[in-house]
């Protein structure tokens, strides 16, 4: 649904396609087309100028070009002005010496938030939580992860994760638990008896016939 059509639609849903949105924002307009053919890590944050989300944007800012590396880009979001925005980035970069190299969305209509289910009334009627959001290339979304306001984000977990959605795409495996890249990577399990049965003879790292792993 098009998050600019002021609905309040239901939780965006793995596999399917991400949300629409047009929204303005530092860079200027941005709109989910304009990142066809890369991944995108669209992240929304509670407000400008708290402490904690200072942390996560030096954090998405330092990591900016590892995420550029493997074709993605990074866009912020928070329920405050692009003025708000502006003043805070400046901020960060004369206070803790790091440039934010990606846009924010100014989403004071929530319309973004509501799309994306960033708003959750427990922790606030009027400010987005720590949501985050990989967008494959093709416009579907992949993976959401929620966290408390409270609490920081680790953005050396999304690298993780990110390169791990990668390969699983070009390969046909899954990753294990804290799998990153030269790891051995887990072959699907069989899908019918015969196949089951011939799983040992087929040159894998063999566990049992459902846990098969290998090298890329």
């Amino acid at each position: 649904m098009d998050a600019t059509e002021g609905t309040k639609p239901g939780m965006p849903r793995l596999n399917e396609p991400a949300p629409d949105f047009a929204a303005p924002t530092t860079h200027g307009p941005r709109k989910l087309s304009d990142y066809r053919g890369k991944w995108l890590v669209l992240f929304s944050h509670p407000a400008d100028f708290t402490p904690v989300c200072t942390t996560e944007f030096m954090g998405f800012a330092r990591n900016y070009d590892k995420f550029q590396a493997l074709n993605c880009d990074l866009l912020g979001l928070s329920i405050d002005s692009n003025f708000a925005h502006i003043a805070w980035a400046r901020s960060i970069e004369q206070n803790f010496g790091v440039k934010i190299p990606f846009p924010i969305i100014e989403d004071l209509s929530m319309k973004v938030a509501h799309a994306y289910g960033m708003i959750q009334p427990g922790a606030s009627d009027t400010s987005a939580v720590r949501a985050t959001f990989f967008i494959d290339p093709e416009g579907k979304l992949r993976a959401m992860v929620y966290y408390p306001m409270s609490n920081g984000r680790s953005i050396a977990e999304f690298l993780r994760l990110l390169e791990a959605l990668q390969t699983s795409d070009a390969n046909g495996v899954a990753t294990p638990e804290a799998w990153t890249p030269g790891e051995k990577v887990i072959v699907p399990p069989p899908k019918t008896q015969a196949e089951a049965e011939a799983r040992q003879s087929e040159g894998y790292e063999y566990t049992d016939w459902y846990f098969s792993k290998k090298d890329l």
